[in-house]
């Protein structure tokens, strides 16, 4: 599974490496909100926890899918800018439609955009759409996208307010901690690239960012097949301490090609038993099973969203899952008339840190 971005006559400084507030915040709100993705920074996300006002822990409990099982194409700038507050002033430049749609695509969990024929702001089968696949995944989301249909500006002002609030409870300091680091990274990243050329610098990034032979095409090992072009605006890469071990990718049409990496891996897992490790093993051999589980590692999904995602059948993907439940890779809980299955991350950890950070990105 691989995701191509066409670089091809892009001239070098098209590919630019920037730190992003914006982006490093937005890396920050998925440790909170899913902090077993980040078990380094459990110590901080506790903290963190415990000094937010009830106000601003229930705003980041509301709006929380825009970060958490995917994040929002809006939270990963293109063009990174010195200041958060420059960063989400490019925000509001957006046009509602735009906004709204990337929105609604982290919101309703799905890796697949519903709403490419007609836009849900105005055509009454797309919003039914819409909500639909956000009742799907929980009543928050439902509500979350009912606010955000009926009233999108309000939506965007009350998540930039949001933004804004943490960056005074939390982010501002964290970000002079990681700053340095993330500086490092880019002197090392920039050297590469003006020295050595475009290959060395992305094979800096990650082993799972290369270079295509022809040169004409950066490789990203990730969940879709997809393909995307930078012809014209380039290709952003924007360090992240605590997106580690995440490998995020921006594609979506309209939208320039961004790449927020890791600058630290995970730490290393605790071992666990011969017989554990071959059942898990065994579970992770099927092509198909190791598909679900990169996809469940995004957040949980019900066996009709993922028959749905991998163009399967609702009992192919069931048997697949009684699989990897039998070896203690999956848990379910029933939501009303949805049954979720969810990673287990520690579990999946335990196996290595290697397999953790393949299934993650």
């Amino acid at each position: 599974m691989t995701l191509r971005i066409d670089i091809g006559g892009l001239p070098s400084e098209r590919l630019r490496f920037a730190a992003s507030p914006l982006a490093e915040l937005t890396a920050m709100l998925h440790v909170l909100a899913e902090p077993g993705h980040h078990p380094q920074f459990a110590g901080w996300a506790g903290d963190v926890w415990s000094g937010l006002r009830p106000e601003l822990a229930e705003r980041l409990r509301e709006a929380e899918f825009l970060w958490r099982s995917s994040q929002a194409d809006f939270l990963i700038p293109a063009r990174p800018r010195p200041t958060l507050a420059e960063e989400l002033d490019d925000v509001d430049r957006i046009d509602d439609e735009t906004y709204v749609t990337a929105a609604l695509v982290s919101t309703c969990g799905s890796n697949r955009v519903p709403f490419s024929v007609a836009s849900p702001l105005t055509d009454a089968t797309a919003r039914e759409r819409a909500l639909d696949l956000a009742q799907a995944r929980g009543p928050r989301q439902e509500a979350f996208a009912e606010r955000l249909l009926t009233d999108p500006a309000a939506v965007r002002a009350r998540v930039r307010q949001t933004l804004e609030q943490c960056a005074e409870a939390f982010f501002d300091a964290a970000w002079k901690e990681v700053a340095v680091q993330l500086a490092t990274d880019l002197r090392l990243k920039n050297d590469l690239l003006k020295r050595q050329g475009i290959g060395a610098a992305l094979a800096s990034v990650s082993d799972a960012v290369t270079l295509a032979p022809d040169g004409d095409c950066i490789v990203v090992d990730k969940l879709q097949d997809k393909a995307t072009a930078a012809h014209g605006t380039g290709v952003s890469f924007i360090p992240s301490v605590f997106g580690s071990p995440h490998l995020v990718v921006v594609h979506a049409p309209g939208w320039q090609p961004v790449v927020q990496y890791p600058v630290a891996g995970p730490r290393p897992s605790q071992p666990v038993s011969l017989e554990t490790v071959t059942l898990r093993l065994e579970a992770l051999a099927h092509p198909v099973r190791l598909r679900l589980l990169r996809t469940l590692a995004r957040g949980p999904h019900t066996t009709g969203e993922l028959a749905h995602a991998w163009l399967l059948s609702p009992p192919e993907v069931s048997r697949h899952l009684a699989v990897l439940r039998r070896a203690g890779l999956l848990t379910s809980r029933r939501h009303g008339r949805y049954v979720r299955y969810a990673l287990e991350l520690p579990d999946v950890a335990a196996l290595g840190s290697d397999l953790l950070a393949a299934v993650l990105r």
